[in-house]
This record gives C-alpha cells, sequence and structure tokens, in this order.
C-alpha cells in the first residue's frame, strides 16, 4: 500500500507539475518584492503598496517590449530583404580573394547562402501563420504570468499570517528558529534579486553609452539586450556581447566589431571582480563552485528560469541547513526534528 501510495503521489505530482512549477515560482516572486512591499508600507497603506509594485512589474514587460519589439521587426524584414544583395557583395568579395575563392570552389558556399537568402525571402509569405503560433503562445504566457502575480500577491499580503499560524503547533524554540530562518531567506533572495538588478542596469548603461559612441544604430533595444541577458547567471553577459557583436559586424566591419569586442572583455572582468562582489557581498554568501553547479543545475532542470532561481534557491538551502546545524548544536543529538 506504501508504494501504491508513493507511485500514485509522484503521477499527480507529474500531472500538475505546470501549476507547480507556477506556485514555486510565485513563492519566489513573492519573497522577491517583499521588501519593498514592506519598504513602501512605511508611507502608505499595505494593500497600496502592493499595488504600486505589482504594477511596475506589469508595467516593466511592456515598456521593455515596446523598446524591443518595433526594431526588431523593422531590422529583421530589413535583413530578410536585403541579404540577396549581401549575398552578392560576399560572392563578390570571393571572387576578388584568391584565398577564399579557392575555398569558394571547395565547399561551394556562396551557393549555400544564396540558396539560404531565397528560401528566407520566399518564406516572408508565411510569416501571418508564423505570428499566429506566436501569438497562441503568448496568450498562454500572458496566462500563466498573471496567475503567478496573482498567487504572488496573496502569499505577500497573507504570508507571515499564514507562517506565524503554522508555526503556532510548533514548540516555541523550534518556531523560533524557522522564524528567523525563513525571515534571513527573504532577505538574502531579495537582495539577490536588487542586487542582480542594479548589477543588469549598469551593465545595460555601460553598453548604451558605448553603442552611442560607436554610432551603433538603436543602442536602445541593444542596451535592453544586455541589461536582461545579464540577469542570467554565469553565460548572460558574455551572450549579450555576442549578440551585439553580431549587430556590429553590420555596422562597420571590423572596426567596430572589434572596439565592442575589447570593451565587452574589459567591462565583464570590472563587473565579476568590482560591481558583483560589492553588489551581492551583502546578498548571498556562496562559494563560486556552489554558484556554478547550482546554475547549471537550474538551466537543465527549468531552463533560464532555473537559472534565474538556481542561485537564490542554493542561497536559501545553505541558510536552512545552517540554521538546522545550530538548532542540534544547541540541543543536542536527541533534538525533536
Amino acid at each position: 500500500m506504501t508504494v501504491v501510495a508513493s507511485v500514485l503521489a509522484l503521477y499527480v505530482v507529474y500531472l500538475l507539475r505546470t501549476p507547480i512549477s507556477w506556485m514555486l515560482i510565485a513563492v519566489f516572486v513573492a519573497v522577491a518584492t517583499a521588501g519593498p512591499v514592506n519598504l513602501l508600507s512605511r508611507r502608505l497603506p499595505r494593500g497600496a503598496a502592493i499595488a504600486v509594485v505589482y504594477l511596475g512589474i506589469v508595467l516593466a514587460p511592456i515598456a521593455i517590449g515596446a523598446v524591443l519589439i518595433p526594431p526588431a521587426v523593422e531590422q529583421g524584414v530589413k535583413l530578410a530583404k536585403n541579404l540577396p544583395d549581401y549575398v552578392d557583395d560576399l560572392n563578390q568579395t570571393f571572387q576578388d580573394n584568391e584565398r577564399l575563392n579557392e575555398l569558394n570552389e571547395k565547399y561551394d558556399l556562396t551557393t549555400k547562402l544564396d540558396d539560404a537568402a531565397n528560401n528566407l525571402v520566399s518564406n516572408l509569405g508565411s510569416a501571418p501563420s508564423a505570428l499566429a503560433d506566436i501569438g497562441s503562445t503568448l496568450v498562454s504566457s500572458i496566462f500563466a504570468l498573471v496567475t503567478i502575480l496573482v498567487m504572488s500577491m496573496f502569499m505577500v499580503s497573507r504570508g507571515r499570517t499564514w507562517r506565524d499560524a503554522a508555526l503556532s503547533y510548533r514548540p516555541p524554540h523550534q518556531a523560533e528558529r524557522i522564524r528567523r530562518a525563513s525571515d534571513h531567506i527573504a532577505t538574502a533572495v531579495a537582495s539577490y534579486v536588487g542586487g542582480a538588478l542594479a548589477q543588469a542596469t549598469i551593465a545595460g548603461a555601460a553598453a548604451f553609452l558605448m553603442l552611442v559612441i560607436l554610432g551603433v544604430p538603436s543602442p536602445l533595444p541593444l542596451a535592453v539586450i544586455i541589461l536582461l541577458l545579464d540577469l542570467i547567471p554565469l553565460v548572460g553577459a558574455t551572450l549579450g556581447a555576442v549578440i551585439v557583436g553580431v549587430v556590429t559586424a553590420f555596422v562597420d566591419f571590423p572596426t567596430i566589431t572589434i572596439i565592442w569586442t575589447i570593451f565587452a572583455i574589459v567591462y565583464q572582468q570590472f563587473e565579476n571582480y568590482v560591481i558583483q562582489p560589492r553588489i551581492q557581498s551583502r546578498a548571498v554568501k556562496l562559494d563560486p563552485f556552489i554558484v556554478v553547479i547550482a546554475a547549471i543545475f537550474g538551466g537543465t532542470l527549468l531552463g533560464i528560469i532555473g537559472a534565474l532561481l538556481s542561485i537564490p534557491t542554493a542561497a536559501a538551502i545553505q541558510i536552512a541547513l545552517r540554521e538546522y546545524m545550530d538548532y542540534r548544536r544547541e540541543y543536542g543529538e536527541g533534538a525533536p526534528v
């Protein structure tokens, strides 16, 4: 009976994996927003503070979409229409260079690029169906986002009440330990989120200034891309720099691309050794090896969302284990669990 019940329970969890993942993300959002809500609650009623914070959360992706979508669509259509001309220019370059011409004759590169360009232009007619699929996915994502935000709002407004009600059934010394651990976890997660946003904002601002100096078109959307990708641990900053580097190749190759590459390398070193330690030193104190392992595990399990949640989750586990070990040392090996 135990085995059957366990199998059935795991099967139910598997069927409910989507809402369970939404609930876990809602817990993270609630913990991350608790700090700003508590800060605003000093000047506003708590309900109004929650409304202001969550209004900002809703408006943020709308503003990001307003910055990114129009230039992305415009440049994408422009690239698709001008791609055959680019291929023709590349053909001329291959013909003018003896070494490149030999490679072209050996691997037939220009013919393959020409076919790809023609296919891309011909596929523009199927754009409406692709947009319909994107619209369907967008509606599903909006529904998930609204559900997560609603759940997290309930958690922010009633979370402490629920916790205190549950702890009332535990012995006082246990309740105090759990309460202290949960407060430390909430502080660590909120500090990590705030620090990550500050670090990404600095990266986006620095990229914007450099792109303006270099004269790269659409510097604001590219800076927003850098800002968003910088939130991803370990690989986000590098990925953003590569994407912008590809864009610079169409502006003035290789001069601007080389300058951007040098800037990206120097700034990432500055961020890793100066900005990040100063911002995150009071947030999550994790060994770099644990950070790497947590990011890999989180990314493997849940993709980008998992990578974003991995480090604060590792910090929460570390705090919980530390409080538990302190509790065991204080009350001995026979301490009730």
